[in-house]
């Protein structure tokens, strides 16, 4: 059902279907993170709403990425059972660490998923007006993620550099791999 009223033959077409399958597994991921942050830190801290409510965003952003896997016809990520566990792990080990480790990690992921939805936004041009407008809705709201984690002391949190540079491969490792597998 993809809208390509700008293609012309012997123009290349984006590949819809690796953006799809990358992003709804993306979006699974930031949701298991949210969860295990949530785990360890039930509703006895003050950002434990702000987490809640990105979370339900993230949600939303999942749902019409499953739609568009369905409409589309793309196969998920094989790798979904990994991002399940490997997501929920992420975000109980940092809420563990403590608030500020939590906001950092969302702080991180956040960061390479602007990268990531801007470079998409280029590779779509205006190819797929729909898939873009979501991409450009959605990645609006991750940068407000971000900017809450920061407001939340994502940088004061423990060897914040070391960490967010960690999760930030991390995120770069599983956008290449989903895309794929």
């Amino acid at each position: 059902m993809s809208t390509t009223t700008s293609w012309k033959p012997g123009d290349r077409r984006p590949a819809t279907a690796p953006i799809i399958r990358v992003d709804q597994a993306g979006e699974f991921g930031a949701i298991r993170i949210y969860a295990g942050q949530l785990a360890i830190m039930g509703d006895r801290h003050p950002i434990a709403r702000e987490i809640a409510g990105m979370a339900l965003q993230e949600e939303k952003h999942r749902a019409y990425f499953d739609r568009q896997l369905a409409e589309r016809r793309v196969r998920p990520t094989l790798l979904s059972p990994f991002w399940n566990v490997a997501g929920f792990a992420l975000g109980a080990v940092t809420a563990a660490i403590g608030p500020e480790a939590a906001m950092a990690c969302t702080a991180a992921v956040e960061t390479e998923i602007d990268k990531h939805y801007a470079d998409q936004l280029v590779e779509l041009g205006d190819a797929d007006p729909e898939l873009s407008e979501a991409i450009t809705e959605f990645q609006a709201e991750e940068l407000e993620h971000r900017d809450t984690a920061l407001a939340h002391g994502a940088e004061r949190a423990p060897a914040y550099p070391l960490m967010s540079a960690v999760i930030r491969l991390g995120c770069r490792v599983a956008i290449a791999t989903s895309q794929r597998i």
